[in-house]
């Protein structure tokens, strides 16, 4: 049972000043404080040639410099192309007041978002105007590396996944995609979900299992595309990450208390192979942004947890980008969607 906390805490009223002067010096405190948090979430960290977050630094291993921005957005088209030109896959209603996109990155799905809901009960913040139902679609991350101009609906803020949530209000629908390697503790991440969803509202994650494969044997055991898989869940591992959480999240989302769960398995084939149009298209975003991205996976990774030096991920990078480019090898992936409801 929680502890009852007394109205004001004696120790910080006694503390609490009344001066003018001392209005100003605080109003200063406060200014200061802003500053330092400011630049920690701007003064980013540069290595080998690519630029990282600074906010938690090191526990988010992709950078997030202007060339990892695109690749971003390039998913994002991809995963718009795959999911037949949803968002989303669950079934949101009209009513929809309060969106929460966890890791947004760019922003971009939440600005499509709230470009989707742009009649008067889906705009601004949690409020109500009268008989008017204001809505806010959040979306949070640790780079600030999202757009200033967006819909009058949507809003971003700097902030950690994992630690405890402290959101006021409850969200309708809670959106989580490709946190492969940056969650630590899922079943935490999803019961959080669970707890900060009004009753009736939707939890649906997008993840990957990166165990690469082949519906053909074209991919081969000595392939470098194989091994820069399995180096990459390796070195995800070694730092504390599951890479291949799509298989589970199933499991994941039932055991926080969720009801109505729906679990679809996505091929997502790399590059153009697939005989199928639809397949077609992703996969020749994919190959897009798997060779754009390949350093972005990688340096980090190899370098800070495997011991490999810049020159030896740059070497290995360039067999693995001339494979990409081969025809005949018929590599993919599966993305598992997973939503489930909070009970009424």
């Amino acid at each position: 049972m929680a502890s009852t906390l007394p109205a004001v805490d004696p120790n910080l009223e006694n503390n609490a000043s009344s001066k003018p002067d001392d209005d100003l010096v605080y109003g200063a405190e406060i200014a200061s404080y802003t500053t330092s948090l400011s630049s920690a979430i701007t003064d980013y960290k540069f290595e080998n040639g690519r630029r990282y977050h600074a906010y938690q630094e090191g526990k988010y291993i992709y950078p997030n410099d202007d060339k990892e921005s695109d690749r971003l957005d390039i998913v994002h088209k991809m995963f718009e192309v795959r999911l037949g030109g949803k968002l989303h896959k669950a079934p949101l209603g009209k009513s929809l007041q309060r969106v929460l996109d966890i890791g947004t990155g760019t922003g971009i799905w939440a600005i499509d978002m709230g470009d989707k809901y742009p009649s008067a009960d889906v705009r601004g913040l949690i409020s109500y105007l009268g008989d008017s139902i204001y809505v806010s679609i959040l979306g949070n991350d640790l780079s600030a590396i999202q757009p200033r101009w967006v819909p009058p609906n949507v809003r971003f803020e700097v902030d950690d996944v994992e630690a405890d949530w402290t959101y006021g209000e409850k969200f309708d629908y809670i959106h989580a995609r490709c946190m492969a390697p940056s969650i630590r503790d899922w079943p935490k991440l999803i019961r959080q979900c669970y707890e900060a969803l009004t009753p009736g509202g939707w939890v649906e994650i997008q993840d990957i299992d990166i165990a690469w494969t082949s519906p053909d044997g074209s991919l081969k055991e000595d392939s470098s595309m194989l091994k820069a898989s399995r180096l990459f869940i390796e070195g995800t591992r070694n730092n504390g990450m599951e890479p291949c959480p799509g298989p589970k999240l199933e499991g994941w989302v039932k055991d926080a208390g969720f009801t109505e769960v729906v679990h679809e398995k996505l091929a997502m084939p790399i590059g153009p192979w697939a005989k199928d149009k639809a397949l077609k298209e992703v996969g020749a975003w994919n190959y897009l942004q798997y060779v754009e991205g390949l350093e972005a996976f990688m340096m980090a990774l190899y370098t800070r947890m495997l011991g490999w030096t810049p020159d030896e991920v740059d070497l290995f990078l360039a067999q693995v980008r001339a494979e990409a480019k081969d025809p005949k090898i018929h590599s993919m992936y599966y993305v598992h969607v997973v939503y489930g409801k909070k009970p009424a």
